[in-house]
């Protein structure tokens, strides 16, 4: 994988650093795998803005992912690795023997023609799905599920991963991508790897209307608000805004807003890093 600077013909392209979608095979997607995305703007049920800065964007077509990887014990082929415009990962179409086409997130290093298999009797390989009691100690992994069956809900971003420390009765221990070490049940699956397209974060857009085409509308900062609209709004001149905090009140910027009395932080061992 790598990135791309472009020319500086044009002011938006002077700074822009694209993907070089060195790993993508195909521009075509599985259509049997597609459904529609309908746009919200942001609005809810009622028609009512709950989320600013939502708006416009290119029209895009969903990519049925399977997180469950609940296919148990048969191998699937990778037939392609695909761009996926509602995730910074890649995406890779594998087919199974029965002729079963499917999606899944790509881990760093699948390549097309490789055999995959989820399952507790698959060996502990890159892209290959196993539950957390058989796989190594020590071992990069992503895609993780938090509840058995409930599917991967952790560890799915560009270039992200978990690594797997301890084992200790139906419980073991794993650090995640934000520091965070916490016990996960051992029957919970993850896949073998980090995730594909870890040059995500070296990207610039170069102009703001790429994040015009994302869906993304401008944002007001707070400082240039007036005391009705922002608690850090007001003041005379040019006025810092005083201590930075959300819209309702709530610091930010190193203040924890994690419940202390949510049931799951007996599962934490570690907190994130600030």
């Amino acid at each position: 994988m790598s990135v791309r600077k472009l020319k500086p013909v044009t002011p938006g392209q002077r700074f822009r650093v694209v993907n070089g979608f060195d790993a993508i095979t195909t521009d075509k997607p599985e259509k049997s795998l597609l459904a529609p995305l309908k746009k919200s703007g942001g609005r809810n049920s009622q028609g009512k803005m709950t989320v600013r800065q939502k708006g416009g964007g290119h029209k895009r077509r969903y990519r049925i992912i399977d997180f469950k990887r609940d296919k148990k014990d048969v191998a699937a082929t990778v037939v392609s690795i695909q761009y996926d415009p509602n995730r910074t990962a890649f995406i890779a179409l594998v087919q199974y023997t029965d002729g079963e086409k499917r999606y899944i997130i790509a881990q760093n290093g699948l390549q097309v023609g490789q055999q995959v298999v989820a399952g507790s009797t698959a060996a502990p390989e890159i892209g290959n799905a196993l539950p957390l009691s058989e796989i190594p100690l020590g071992t990069i992994i992503s895609c993780i599920e938090l509840r058995p069956g409930q599917g991967a809900v952790m560890a799915r971003s560009a270039g992200t991963f978990a690594q797997l420390m301890a084992k200790d009765g139906k419980f073991v221990t794993v650090k995640m991508p934000s520091g965070e070490t916490r016990l996960i049940l051992s029957g919970c699956l993850a896949t073998i790897g980090a995730v594909s397209n870890s040059d995500h974060q070296l990207l610039v857009s170069g102009k703001a209307g790429r994040s015009r085409w994302l869906g993304r509308r401008p944002r007001t900062r707070p400082v240039a608000m007036n005391p009705v609209d922002h608690p850090m709004g007001g003041g005379e001149g040019r006025a810092s805004g005083g201590h930075p905090r959300s819209r309702n009140g709530i610091p930010a910027k190193g203040f924890r807003t994690r419940s202390k009395t949510k049931n799951t932080n007996r599962y934490i061992i570690e907190r994130r890093k600030k």
